[in-house]
Parts: C-alpha cells; sequence; structure tokens
C-alpha cells in the first residue's frame, strides 16, 4: 500500500511541479514584449549634457554691516539695582569690613549664639551654633563671629572661647573672652 501511496504522490508531485512552471513562465512574458535572437536594441547615441557657466559665489554676497545691533540705550541685565558707595579711611579695612558686615552671622551679638553641638575631629574641632532666629552655623577656630568681629581661639568638648577686641571710652583696645558652652540636660 505504502508503495501505491508514493508512486501517486510522485505522479502528483512531478505533474504540480510542471504545471507550476508553465504558469510562471506564462505569467512572466505578458509584461514584456519577445524579444527575438535576430532582432537588437539600437544602441542609443550618447548625447553630451551641456556644461554650467561655473559662477562664483563670492562676488555676489556684500559684507553685513559692522555692528547690526546697537546696545548702547539698553540696561545691563548683570549690574545689580542699587549701587552702595562707602567711603573708607584704609582700602584694606573696607574690604574686611563688606565682607564680615555682609554675613548673617555678624549682625548679632555673640552672647546671642546658643551652642547646639560640637564635633571633636583629628584634624580640628567644629562646633554648630544657632542664632536668635533659629538659623544654624558651623565654625572653626580662626573664623569670626558677632558684631565686634569676635575671633574664635578655641573649641573643645567643654564649648566655644572667642575673643573680641574693642575701644573702651579712653580709647584703650581690650580684649573680652567670651565662652559659648552646651546647655545642660534635664
Amino acid at each position: 500500500m505504502i508503495k501505491k501511496l508514493l508512486k501517486r504522490n510522485s505522479s502528483f508531485s512531478t505533474s504540480a511541479g510542471v504545471l507550476i512552471c508553465a504558469l510562471v513562465l506564462t505569467g512572466c512574458g505578458k509584461d514584456q514584449p519577445a524579444v527575438s535572437p535576430a532582432q537588437t536594441p539600437i544602441a542609443a547615441v550618447a548625447v553630451p549634457k551641456p556644461v554650467q557657466k561655473a559662477v562664483s559665489s563670492v562676488s555676489r554676497l556684500t559684507t553685513p554691516p559692522a555692528n547690526q545691533f546697537d546696545f548702547s540705550n539698553k540696561k545691563d541685565p548683570f549690574k545689580p539695582f542699587v549701587v552702595v558707595k562707602v567711603e573708607s579711611k584704609r582700602p584694606s579695612d573696607s574690604i574686611k569690613n563688606e565682607q564680615h558686615d555682609s554675613l548673617p552671622i555678624h549682625s548679632f551679638d555673640v552672647s546671642q549664639f546658643k551652642l547646639i553641638g560640637i564635633v571633636t575631629g583629628v584634624r580640628e574641632n567644629k562646633a554648630m551654633v544657632t542664632d536668635p532666629g533659629g538659623k544654624g552655623y558651623v565654625l572653626k577656630a580662626g573664623m569670626t563671629i558677632g558684631k565686634n568681629n569676635g575671633k574664635i581661639i578655641l573649641i573643645n568638648s567643654s564649648g566655644v572661647d572667642v575673643v573680641e577686641q574693642f575701644k573702651d571710652e579712653s580709647g584703650k583696645t581690650r580684649k573680652e573672652t567670651i565662652k559659648l558652652t552646651l546647655p545642660r540636660k534635664q
């Protein structure tokens, strides 16, 4: 029985293959005209294309005006609105005062600051204080603090030592040491 099926399948597959080839060949020939080997197409004569005349674009360019925009009557956006002129006796004093007076840490007395923490480190100790408004500052030895530019001379586990220099009524320069300590636990 298997042999009969194979014979039928083989004859069926060959007849199907012949039929497909016939369809493919007839379908391809309809769109293209048949060319016989005796007739060869005539080669087209090559006509040279006209060459365009070279024109330089440099001659057509005109130089733009040197300054197209005039900003002389416009406001500079980087200048401050208010200019404050400060007169001082010595230039070095005015630079120090401007730097210290512009910082908020220099707008309160030293005694108004509250020491809230001390961090002891290998290299240097640091302390954190808050001003009466509640803003916090990190302090290191050598920084200045307060209205009288008190210098922080020592930060240790017991507190922060600040030295203020000021002139008394007689004109003598005096030094006062103020110690900020941590609040006691209750």
